[in-house]
C-alpha cells in the first residue's frame, strides 16, 4: 500500500507488514542481539539532556549523540565493542521495499517506554540522501507525525501498529518526523510493553 493525497513522493505505509509470529521471532532475535549491544541514553549535545528513548545499533555503524554532537562510529559508545551485524530479515526488507541497490549500513534500535517521545526531526547525519529511511514499528502503537522539508510547515497524524514498516524516500527522504506519543497497552508483543522502532539507513555515498 502506498499512500496519496497529501502525503510526499516517496513516502511508503505499509500496514502490518510482518505478520505476528515473523514479529515475534525478530524480537527474539533483537533480544539476544541488546544483550551483546546493550541499550544505552543516549543525551543532547551541549546541554547533556537525556532522551526519553534508550537506544541501540546494529550493523557497520551506529548513530550516537552526546554532549559533543550528533555521528556515526563504528563501536559502542559504553562497551567500545563493534556493533552487531544486522539481521538478514531487515537487509531482505531494505532489498524490497527500499528501491536502493546500496545496502544499508546502520540499524538504529530505539526503545519507547509508554511516555517516551520523540520531536520533529529531519535524519540528515548521513553522507547521503540517496538511499532511503526504512523504519519497523513492534510493540505498542505510535502515533507518528510526518511534516514537509521545511520546520513550521504543516503535518500529519498516522497510527502505527506492531509490523507496520514505513519508507521516506525521494522527496520524503529529509521530511520532519517524530513521535508524538506511545498507546501503552496497545500491543502484547513485548513483555514489559512499549515500543521497538528499527530504523534501517545508509550511511556513506554510493
Amino acid at each position: 500500500m502506498q499512500l496519496t493525497g497529501n502525503f510526499p513522493k516517496g513516502f511508503k505505509y505499509l500496514p502490518g507488514y510482518f505478520s505476528h509470529e515473523e514479529q515475534r521471532e525478530l524480537v527474539e532475535t533483537l533480544r539476544y542481539l541488546v544483550k551483546e549491544s546493550p541499550l544505552f541514553t543516549p543525551v543532547m549535545p551541549r546541554t547533556g539532556k537525556p532522551f526519553s528513548v534508550r537506544m541501540t545499533n546494529l550493523g557497520e555503524l551506529g548513530w550516537v549523540s552526546d554532549r559533543n554532537g550528533y555521528r556515526y562510529q563504528s563501536e559502542h559508545p559504553e562497551t567500545g565493542q563493534a556493533w552487531p551485524t544486522i539481521p538478514e530479515v531487515l537487509n531482505d526488507l531494505w532489498s524490497r521495499v527500499g528501491e536502493c541497490e546500496a545496502v544499508p549500513e546502520t540499524c538504529l534500535v530505539n526503545y519507547y517506554a509508554s511516555t517516551a517521545k520523540m520531536g520533529l526531526h529531519q535524519d540528515r547525519d548521513e553522507k547521503t540522501f540517496e538511499a532511503p529511511v526504512v523504519s519497523v514499528s513492534l510493540g505498542d502503537t505510535a502515533v507518528f507525525r510526518l511534516g514537509g522539508v521545511k520546520r513550521g510547515g504543516p503535518t500529519q497524524s498516522l497510527k502505527l501498529n506492531s509490523g507496520d514498516v514505513v519508507v521516506l524516500g525521494r522527496e520524503a527522504r529529509l521530511c520532519y518526523h517524530g513521535i508524538d506519543r506511545i498507546l501503552g497497552g496497545s500491543s502484547s508483543l513485548l513483555k514489559d510493553g512499549g515500543r521497538l522502532n528499527l530504523t534501517l539507513r545508509r550511511v556513506s555515498a554510493f
